[in-house]
C-alpha cells in the first residue's frame, strides 16, 4: 500500500471523528443541557406506606435573616404587587376569611414578616372521654396531648418563625391559645396563621402576639384532633405553604411568597412601598397632619 494512499485513511478517519465531535457539539447547543434522567417511580409497597411528593427544602437560620431583611417594613399591599410583578397574581393570597385576631392601628403591632414553619391536625376518628372524675380525666387528656394531639414543630421554631397551621376547622378546637402562643413566642417566633380556629382570644390580644384565623374556637385538642405531620407543604386559607416560604400579614390578610422567588418580588414590592409613603408624606404636609408610622 502507497504511503500517499495510507495518509488518505488517516485523513478521513480524522475527518470522521471531527465530524463525530461537530455533530455532538451542534446537538448539544440546539437541545440545551441535558435534562436530568426521571426519578424512578415509585412502585406499590413504597406508595402504600405514605409518600410526599412536594420536597422540603432545608435553609438556614442565616439565609432565613437575609430573606427577611428584604421585607422590611412591606406591607401586603406591596408584597401583593411584587407578586403580580413576578407572574403569581392571586396564587398566594390567602382568603380574606383568614384575618387579624386583633389590631393595633397605631404602631402595627399585628404585622408580621416571617418563614414559614408548618403543622398539620386533623380531625379524630376515636371518642371522646366519658364522664370521669378528676384525677383520671386530667390523665386521658394528659394521655392525648402527649401521643395523639403534641406540638412536635416546637423545636423548629427559631427567631423570625411564623408557625402556619392547617387544621380540623369544624372541630370548634382551640389548638392556639394564649399559652402556648407565648411559649412559641418565646422561641422566637414572629406570628402564627390558621386556617382554622383559636380560643383565649382576649388574652392573646392583650399579650399582643400576632395571629390569624378563620374563627374563633373554644375546645382543647383531646377528643378533638390529631396531629398529621409537620414541616411538610400545606394548605392554608385556599393556598399552598410551604416550609422555608416568607409568610407576610397584616390587617389586609395573609399573603404567601414562594421562597424562590422572594427576591425579585421583595426588590419591586419596596419600590412600590418607598413611593407610597412619599406620596402620603407630601399629602400630610398639605392636610397639615404630623406624621405617623405608617409614613415614617
Amino acid at each position: 500500500m502507497s504511503r500517499k494512499h495510507n495518509a488518505g485513511r488517516v485523513l478521513s478517519l480524522v475527518m470522521g471523528i471531527m465530524l463525530i465531535v461537530v455533530t455532538a457539539v451542534w446537538m448539544a447547543l440546539v437541545s440545551g443541557p441535558a435534562a436530568a434522567q426521571p426519578a424512578a417511580k415509585p412502585g406499590a409497597d413504597e406508595l402504600r406506606v405514605g409518600r410526599n411528593f412536594i420536597e422540603t427544602r432545608v435553609y438556614s437560620e442565616p439565609d432565613d435573616q437575609e430573606t427577611l431583611k428584604l421585607f422590611e417594613g412591606l406591607r401586603v399591599s406591596d408584597v401583593t404587587d411584587g407578586l403580580d410583578k413576578v407572574g403569581l397574581t392571586n396564587v398566594t393570597l390567602m382568603s380574606p376569611e383568614i384575618h387579624a385576631a386583633w389590631k393595633d392601628t397605631q404602631h402595627y403591632k399585628h404585622r408580621f414578616i416571617g418563614i414559614a414553619v408548618t403543622a398539620r391536625y386533623v380531625p379524630t376518628n376515636r371518642p371522646p372521654a366519658p364522664a370521669l372524675e378528676t384525677k383520671p380525666y386530667d390523665a386521658w387528656v394528659g394521655k392525648w396531648y402527649s401521643e395523639l394531639s403534641p406540638e412536635p414543630f416546637t423545636p423548629l421554631i427559631r427567631k423570625g418563625t411564623a408557625l402556619v397551621i392547617d387544621e380540623a376547622p369544624d372541630s370548634d378546637v382551640g389548638s392556639i391559645g394564649s399559652n402556648n402562643i407565648m411559649g412559641w413566642k418565646l422561641r422566637g417566633c414572629v406570628g402564627v396563621v390558621t386556617n382554622a380556629t383559636a380560643r383565649d382570644t382576649d388574652e392573646i390580644a392583650t399579650e399582643e402576639i400576632p395571629l390569624y384565623l378563620r374563627k374563633v374556637g373554644r375546645g382543647i385538642r383531646p377528643g378533638r384532633n390529631e396531629i398529621e405531620s409537620v414541616n411538610r407543604p400545606i394548605e392554608c386559607g385556599g393556598v399552598l405553604v410551604r416550609p422555608g416560604d416568607v409568610i407576610v400579614a397584616d390587617g389586609d390578610g395573609v399573603v404567601v411568597v414562594p421562597r424562590e422567588k422572594a427576591k425579585e418580588v421583595a426588590e419591586y414590592a419596596q419600590g412600590i412601598m418607598e413611593g407610597d409613603k412619599a406620596g402620603r408624606r407630601n399629602l400630610y404636609q398639605k392636610l397639615g397632619r404630623p406624621d405617623d408610622d405608617s409614613v415614617r
